[in-house]
C-alpha cells in the first residue's frame, strides 16, 4: 500500500473532497477518471493536458502502468513518476482505477462494498477517503510518544 505520509494522505483526501464537490467525472476519460483525478491532485495538470498525455501510448491506465518506463521520455511516464515519487506504487494506482484493493474494500462495510462500481463516482470518493483513513491511522499507530516521569507533587518539592 502506498507510503503512510502526510503527503500521500492529503493528495487522497484532496482527490475526494474535489470529486464529491463535482469535479468533472468521467471514468473512460484519461485525465477525469479515478486514477486521473489522483494525477490531477499531484500534478496539478489539467484533465485534458493528463489524457492528452496519455493518448500519446495506447492504452488504459493500467496498460499505461504496465508499460511505464522511467527513462521512455513519455510525458504520461512523467506524470506516473511524480505520482510514485510522492509514494504511491503503481499497483496503488492499478487498484484505484478499479477500487480492487482488498486491505481498503474490506474497511468498507460488507453492503456497501458489494454494491460498489469502479466507475460511480461516490463510490471513487468512498474508497479514497477509506484508504486515507487507513493510511492516517496506520502513521498514528507509529508515532510514539516518549515517557514522561511522574510529576513531583508541590508539597513534596518543599
Amino acid at each position: 500500500m502506498a507510503h503512510r505520509t502526510l503527503p500521500v494522505i492529503q493528495a487522497l483526501r484532496d482527490t475526494a473532497q474535489r470529486l464529491a464537490a463535482q469535479a468533472p467525472y468521467q471514468w473512460g476519460h484519461m485525465g477525469s477518471c479515478n486514477c486521473g483525478h489522483l494525477a490531477q491532485t499531484i500534478t496539478k495538470l489539467t484533465k485534458g493536458e493528463i489524457h492528452a498525455r496519455a493518448m500519446q501510448r495506447y492504452g488504459d491506465w493500467e496498460r499505461q502502468l504496465i508499460d511505464y518506463c522511467p527513462t521512455s521520455g513519455l510525458p504520461i511516464d512523467t506524470t506516473i513518476d511524480e505520482m510514485l515519487t510522492l509514494g504511491f506504487s503503481r499497483q496503488d494506482l492499478t487498484h484505484l482505477e478499479r477500487l480492487s484493493d482488498s486491505a481498503i474494500l474490506s474497511a468498507i462495510p460488507f453492503e456497501r462494498r458489494n454494491a460498489m462500481r469502479h466507475n460511480q463516482r461516490d463510490d471513487v470518493v468512498l474508497y479514497l477517503r477509506t484508504w486515507a483513513d487507513l493510511l492516517e491511522n496506520e502513521l498514528l499507530a507509529d508515532i510514539k510518544l516518549p515517557e514522561l516521569a511522574p510529576a513531583r507533587s508541590a508539597v513534596a518539592a518543599n
